[in-house]
C-alpha cells in the first residue's frame, strides 16, 4: 500500500486470507499416506517425526556402476573454476558428455564465460533459458556434449546416453529448412525416415558414449542439503549405465564460509599452494558438518512452523467440522437454541456480576437485550413478579428472559414457516461462521507476526501463541453465537412459498415440487464477474474483439432480477 501511494495508483485493500494450511497438516488429512523418491534416506528422521512414516530403501533395478570420486577442495573460487574448466576440457577432448551443476544463475553464466574463452561449445540450462530446457536436457548425453545446469534437482528427465532420437530427428529436419508449421505436408512426409535414421544414429552413439565412461557429472559447489547433491549425482549411472561424479569446492563457498568457518580458516592458513587441491578426512568432516548444520536448521524451521500451525489446525478442524455438518444437512434447531440461551445468559451474567437486585442496571441490560432480540417483557413486569428488586434473583431473571426469548423465536418460526426457519438457520450460521473465521485468520496472522518479541520478556513465544490463540478462538465462537442470534431474530426475510411447477420435457411436461425460498440482505450469493466478449468497429472502422467484465449472477429475488434486467437493457441497446 505504501508503494501504491508513492506511485500515485489506486490503493487496494490488503489481501484477506480465506483459508490456510501447511503442507504437513494437509498431507496428514489423508487416511493413508505414502510417497516415493530417490533421496528420502537422508530425511528419514523427519519423515518419522512428522508423519510417522518409515523410509525403506528399494534395491536398484540394475547394479549401480557409477564411480563417485572424492571431493577436491581449493583455497579460493578462482583456482577452483580454473581446475573445473581444465577437467571439462580434458573430458570434452575425448568426447565424454559432461553435466556441470551450479548453485546459481550467476555462477552458471560465469562458468559459461570461462568455457567460451577456451573455445568449448556448451549449452547453459538456467531460468533464463527455460524455453529450450527439454531439448537441452534430452541431448545432454550425446558425445562431446557439455551442459552447464543450475540446480538439476526435480527436472524429472532422464539424460539418455547418445541422445534422444525424436529431438535428433527434429534437429535434422530443421537443418533441411523444414518447419512443421510452414511446411506441414513435406515435414510429415519426411518424418518417418528422419526418425528411423535418428534411432540408428542414437543407438550407435550410445555404444560410443558407454565406451567413453558414460555421463560425467561435475558439481561446482556443495548444496545446503545432501539430498540435492544426491539428485545431481543421480543424473549419471541410470539403469546400470557407467558414469562418474565429482564435486569441486572452495573454502570461500557459502556453505563453508557460513557454517564451518573454523575448519575453513585453519585450512586457509595452511602452507598448501592455492592451486593444489586438498583431499583429507578433515575436509570431508568439515563438509559433512556444515551440511548437517544447514539440514538441522532447515528441519528445525519446518518443525517450528508445524508447531505454530498445529495450534491453528485444531481450531480449523473444529470450525470445518461444524461447517461440514451444516452443509450435509444437520438440523440446527437445537444448536440455535443453545446459541440463544448462551448469549442471553452471558448478557445477564455481565449485568448482574456485582451487588444484588437493588444494584443492577436494568436499563442497560434491556438495551443490550433489544439489540439481540425484540424483548416482549419489561424489567418492571419481572420485578413485580419476583416481589421487588431485593427479592429478584439471577436465576429467576434468567428463567423469565429465556422463556420470553423462546416464545418470540417460536412466534417468528410460525410467521415464516418451519421449513423456511430451518433454511434461514442454516444460511445465517454458515454466513456468520465464514465471515468470523476470515477475521480470526487475519487476527492470528497479526498475532504470529509479533509473537517472537515475547522472547525478549523471557517468555516462550510458542506457549504465548497457544494461550492467546485459544483466547481469541473462544472470543470468535462467542461472536459467532451472538451475531447468529441477532440475525435470526432481526433479519428481514422475504419468503417465496412452496409451489408445484410444470417443467417441459419430451413427454410433454411433468410437475415438480419447489421448496420454499427465502431471500434476505446479506444472504444472497455474491455476484460473480463474467467476461463478455463481442465484436465492434474501432475508431478506424476496423472490426475489433472486445472483452469487458459484467455481472452474470441474478438475484434469487424476482423484484431484484427484474430491476437488474431493466438496468442492463439500455446499455445493451447502446452497444448494438
Amino acid at each position: 500500500q505504501a508503494i501504491e501511494a508513492k506511485e500515485a495508483v489506486e490503493i487496494k485493500a490488503e489481501n484477506q486470507t480465506l483459508a490456510t494450511v501447511t503442507l504437513q497438516n494437509y498431507f496428514r488429512m489423508y487416511a493413508k499416506l505414502s510417497g516415493m523418491t530417490g533421496t528420502a534416506e537422508t530425511e528419514a528422521a523427519e519423515f518419522m517425526g512428522t508423519y510417522k512414516l518409515g523410509v525403506v530403501a528399494i534395491p536398484t533395478n540394475r547394479d549401480m556402476t557409477r564411480l563417485d570420486q572424492s571431493d577436491l577442495v581449493f583455497k579460493n573460487e578462482k583456482v577452483k573454476f580454473d581446475a573445473v574448466v581444465k577437467d571439462i576440457a580434458e573430458r570434452h577432448e575425448k568426447g565424454q558428455p559432461v553435466l556441470v551443476g551450479t548453485t546459481s544463475v550467476e555462477k552458471s553464466e560465469y562458468l559459461s564465460g570461462l568455457l567460451g574463452k577456451e573455445g568449448i561449445r556448451h549449452e547453459v540450462l538456467n531460468a533464463k533459458n527455460h524455453a529450450r530446457e527439454a531439448a537441452i536436457v534430452a541431448q545432454a548425453g550425446r558425445k562431446d556434449a557439455v551442459t552447464v545446469a543450475t540446480n538439476m534437482a526435480g527436472r524429472g528427465t532422464d539424460i539418455m546416453l547418445g541422445g534422444n532420437a525424436e529431438f535428433t530427428a527434429v534437429a535434422e529436419l530443421a537443418k533441411r529448412g523444414l518447419d512443421p508449421e510452414e511446411n506441414s505436408d513435406e515435414y510429415e512426409a519426411a518424418w518417418p525416415a528422419a526418425l528411423e535414421a535418428a534411432k540408428q544414429s542414437v543407438k550407435d552413439e550410445h555404444e560410443e558414449v558407454l565406451d567413453l565412461g558414460g555421463l560425467y557429472v561435475l558439481g561446482t559447489e556443495r548444496h545446503e542439503s545432501r539430498r540435492i547433491d544426491n539428485q545431481l549425482r543421480g543424473r549419471s549411472g541410470r539403469q546400470g549405465d557407467p558414469g562418474e561424479s565429482r564435486f569441486y569446492l572452495s573454502l570461500t563457498d557459502d556453505l563453508m564460509r557460513l557454517f564451518n568457518s573454523g575448519a575453513a580458516e585453519r585450512l586457509m592458513n595452511s602452507s598448501v599452494p592455492d592451486d593444489v587441491a586438498l583431499e583429507s578426512k578433515l575436509v570431508s568432516r568439515a563438509i559433512a558438518s556444515a551440511q548437517g548444520q544447514v539440514e538441522g536448521r532447515n528441519a528445525e524451521q519446518r518443525k517450528n512452523v508445524l508447531k505454530y500451525d498445529d495450534v491453528l489446525n485444531r481450531q480449523r478442524e473444529a470450525i470445518y467440522g461444524d461447517r461440514r455438518r451444516i452443509l450435509e444437512g444437520d438440523d440446527l434447531h437445537e444448536k440455535v437454541q443453545f446459541f440463544v440461551e448462551d448469549t442471553i445468559v452471558a448478557l445477564i451474567d455481565s449485568a448482574t456480576a456485582e451487588g444484588n437486585g437493588d444494584d443492577w442496571d436494568y436499563t442497560q441490560l434491556w438495551t443490550n437485550l433489544k439489540t439481540l432480540y425484540p424483548v416482549s417483557v419489561t424489567a418492571e413486569e419481572i420485578i413485580d413478579e419476583a416481589g421487588g428488586k431485593s427479592r429478584l434473583t439471577v436465576e429467576f431473571l434468567k428463567e423469565e428472559l429465556l422463556s420470553d426469548a423462546r416464545v418470540v423465536y417460536q412466534t417468528r418460526e410460525e410467521t415464516i414457516g418451519s421449513e423456511s426457519m430451518r433454511e434461514l438457520e442454516r444460511r445465517v450460521v454458515l454466513s456468520v461462521i465464514g465471515r468470523k473465521w476470515q477475521e480470526h485468520l487475519y487476527e492470528m496472522d497479526y498475532l504470529k507476526e509479533g509473537i517472537g518479541l515475547r522472547a525478549m520478556a523471557q517468555r516462550d513465544p510458542l506457549v504465548e501463541y497457544q494461550r492467546e490463540g485459544f483466547t481469541m478462538f473462544q472470543s470468535m465462537m462467542e461472536a459467532i453465537r451472538e451475531e447468529s442470534v441477532g440475525f435470526l431474530f432481526n433479519l428481514e426475510v422475504e419468503v417465496t412459498p412452496a409451489q408445484d411447477v410444470v417443467v417441459a420435457d419430451a413427454a410433454g411436461g411433468h410437475t415438480e415440487h419447489v421448496e420454499p425460498q427465502i431471500h434476505a440482505a446479506g444472504l444472497e450469493a455474491p455476484e460473480k464477474p463474467a467476461q463478455l466478449q463481442y465484436t465492434a468497429p474501432g475508431e478506424d472502422g476496423a472490426t475489433q474483439t472486445r472483452v469487458e467484465a459484467r455481472s452474470s449472477s441474478r438475484s434469487g429475488n424476482p423484484a431484484k432480477a427484474a430491476a437488474q434486467d431493466a438496468t442492463k437493457r439500455p446499455a445493451k441497446k447502446k452497444r448494438r
